[in-house]
């Protein structure tokens, strides 16, 4: 009994289109799968937690630029052009984390667990109030820097204690820029500016005390 052409030709056409389908699913699939994404969190130094309950602190409100309020990683290239990371990501908003960040360290360089975030109950306002305005937040394959607007002021009436403009600087390791190495970096910038908002608290206490 000899095969048909009929049906060898339908074996071959099926077989051909089972080749087909298969291919085109090992092809979709690679086309389907996208390089993993890295989320970034600042973080607060590792102080000791305060056991005081003085100064009362409030920290906000919190205002970054628009170019980034991203929730990807953004470096300055050249002088007026940016680069925004494709799969570096911060965990959460960037306004976010700086707050979180700057109570975290306050509390601690102040030795106070009374600290609470913007907007606060009208009725139960902090003694201290600090606002932040982040002018600049860039890193290169050299330094991170951070340039920001920082008020502390009394949260009964809003009177202003102290309204400085402070750049800093941190070092970064030579070589092409590591997304890695930014968000440890930017965590080191707020520490220096922790630092110089809780020196301005404790002088204004210590004046408080003196009249």
């Amino acid at each position: 009994m000899t095969n048909s052409p009929v049906l060898s030709t339908l074996g071959s056409s099926t077989l051909a289109l089972i080749t087909l389908a298969l291919s085109l699913t090992v092809l979709l699939s690679g086309c389907g799968s996208s390089p993993r994404s890295n989320h970034y969190l600042l973080t607060a130094d590792e102080a000791t937690i305060p056991s005081g309950q003085s100064p009362s602190l409030g920290i906000g409100p919190i205002e970054i630029p628009q170019y980034l309020a991203r929730n990807k990683l953004v470096y300055k290239q050249r002088e007026n052009q940016l680069q925004v990371a494709g799969q570096e990501l911060w965990a959460e908003p960037l306004d976010d984390g700086i707050q979180r960040v700057l109570a975290i360290n306050l509390a601690g360089l102040l030795n106070t667990q009374d600290v609470r975030y913007f907007p606060w109950h009208p009725k139960r306002s902090p003694r201290f109030g600090v606002k932040i305005n982040l002018l600049a937040l860039d890193a290169n394959s050299q330094q991170a820097t951070l340039t920001a607007e920082w008020l502390v002021y009394r949260g009964a009436d809003a009177a202003p204690v102290k309204r400085r403009i402070s750049a800093l600087q941190h070092p970064l390791p030579l070589g092409e820029l590591k997304p890695a190495e930014v968000a440890p970096a930017y965590s080191a910038l707020l520490y220096q500016l922790s630092e110089i908002i809780a020196e301005t608290i404790t002088a204004a206490e210590t004046a408080d005390a003196e009249t």
